[in-house]
This record gives structure tokens, sequence and C-alpha cells, in this order.
């Protein structure tokens, strides 16, 4: 609808931000604290190099692996590999029969490391091709994820009973303001639409190609431990915030970045066919002798 009818889209531009910072509101409102802080305690070591991984070792190992073989779509890769867990992601988890807990502390941890390493990460691989501020693309990124956080903290505080109602609108609130945000991101890149139709499948082949990358990765870094943890690592890994970075890089870079974003929507829920058949060949009862 925002490449069709780019004057209507036009309208929700300059609210973009603000629609990312209620869309982040409503997902943190599921997020208890005091669930965090259990699982913290007892699983510091699989968190730790889990969201080193997530924050630091994927995005610049995606960068330099696009980097060689597919160069145009090097940033791109870089800024969706690097984001936070997104906050959809302990759903996911439990549709999968993963660690959900483990998948929550990601969504946290990586929100509050995503603003500064993200950043900082782009300033350093590709400080000669990109002029931008280094401060500026922490601001965002922090006004965006900390003063959603901020403020459902305080209502949980000061009025308790409001999030229950307003957690029963979710859902088609949530559904509604994704739709205008895409309206406004996507009614900025109508005349690149039509001038690079094929880059939209160009795009979505990227994206399953990366959500490959994220599947083997989060196995791998998790091979020893349990099969629970093994699915969870995947899912902090490929379930990322990709509304986050369709909002960032309309911000700070191009079309292309953000066409990437709104194509890993495809291999974001299609994650679950391959998690799920992996869970079954775990769990399936061996015959003997074999």
């Amino acid at each position: 609808m925002g490449v069709l009818l780019p004057r209507i889209g036009s309208l929700f531009q300059p609210f973009v931000l603000y629609l990312m910072m209620l869309l982040l509101f409503l997902s943190f409102l599921t997020i208890k604290m005091d669930t965090i802080y259990l699982t913290l305690k007892n699983s510091v070591g699989t968190i730790a190099l889990l969201a080193v991984v997530k924050t630091i070792v994927l995005p610049i190992g995606v960068y330099f692996l696009f980097k060689a073989m597919c160069p145009s779509y090097a940033l791109a890769a870089l800024l969706l590999s690097g984001i936070s867990t997104g906050v959809v992601a302990p759903f996911i988890s439990n549709v999968v029969k993963a660690n959900s807990p483990l998948v929550l502390v990601m969504v946290v941890i990586t929100s509050l490391l995503a603003p500064f390493t993200l950043p900082a990460i782009i300033k350093i691989l590709l400080a000669r091709s990109v002029d931008i501020s280094l401060f500026a693309m922490i601001r965002t990124l922090c006004l965006v994820v900390f003063v959603p956080i901020f403020a459902v903290e305080t209502l949980r505080r000061i009025k308790p009973g409001v999030i229950g109602g307003i957690m029963r609108r979710q859902f088609p609130i949530s559904l509604a303001i994704f739709f205008i945000i895409n309206m406004g991101v996507f009614s900025q890149y109508a005349d690149f639409f039509y001038q690079e139709p094929a880059t939209i499948l160009t795009a979505l082949a990227v994206a399953v190609v990366l959500s490959g990358i994220y599947l083997l990765v989060g196995i791998l870094f998790l091979l020893p431990g349990s099969l629970e943890n093994q699915l969870a690592g995947v899912i902090s890994l490929g379930n990322m915030n990709s509304v986050l970075i369709i909002v960032f890089a309309s911000q700070f870079f191009g079309p292309l970045e953000a066409t990437l974003a709104a194509m890993y929507h495809f291999p974001f829920f299609g994650l679950i066919l391959p998690l799920k058949l992996y869970h079954s060949w775990h769990t399936a009862p061996k015959h003997h002798g074999e």
C-alpha cells in the first residue's frame, strides 16, 4: 500500500519513529523483570556467550561474508544481524518448545546493548563510506528502545490494572501500527520499487540465506547444551526486531536496507518449520540397532 499509494503513505512519514516506540511499548508489556532476574542468575555463561555472538560476532561475520560474495547487501545484512532480538521471539519460542526464559532475557539484554554495539560496528567497518554521526544513531535507538521500557515499568507500578486492558487489545492495535509504519516508510521508496522490481525478489532470496546462517550459527554455538537451548539460540539470532531496522534504515540509510528488513518477515516466521522438525528429530524414539 505504501508503494501503490505513496501520497497517502507520506502522511504518516513524520510519525514513524513515534509509532515504533508505541509498538515496542505494547510488546514490552508481556515482559516481567523478575523472570529476567531468575534466568540471569541461573544461566550467566550461556547468556553471555549468546549476547556476544548476537551483538558482535554475527553481524561482523555476516558483513564480511556478504562483502565478499554479495557486496551490495553487506550493510543491509549487517544491520539485520546486529539488531536486538524481537519482542515476539518468546512467543515463537513457546511454539517450538525452546528455552523461553532464555529468549526473554535475550530480548531485554540485546535491546539494551544494540543501541550502542550496532552503531559502533557500523562506524568502525564503514567509517570511510558512511558519514553518519555515531551519537545520532545511538540517540535514535536509545529513544526507540529505552523510552518504551521505562514507560512500561512506570505504568506497571502506578496503574497495574491498565496493563491488562491494553493487553486484551494488543494484537489489533499492534497490527494497525505496523501497517501504518510500513505505509510511511515504503511511501518514501515508491519510485525505487517501480524502477527496481527485481530487487524485491533478490532481497527475499538474501533474507532466506540469512535465516539459514542464523539457524546454523544458533545451533552450533550451543551444540554442547540442551535441545531447548539450541532452539533458543536460533530464535535469539534469527527472530530479530526487523521492524526497528526498517525505521532505522529509513532514517540513516537507503531503500535496499529497509527492503531486506521487510522481506525478512517471510523467513522470520518460516524458521518455525525447520525448528519444529529439528525438535521432532531429536525427541523421536530411537529404534534398537540404529
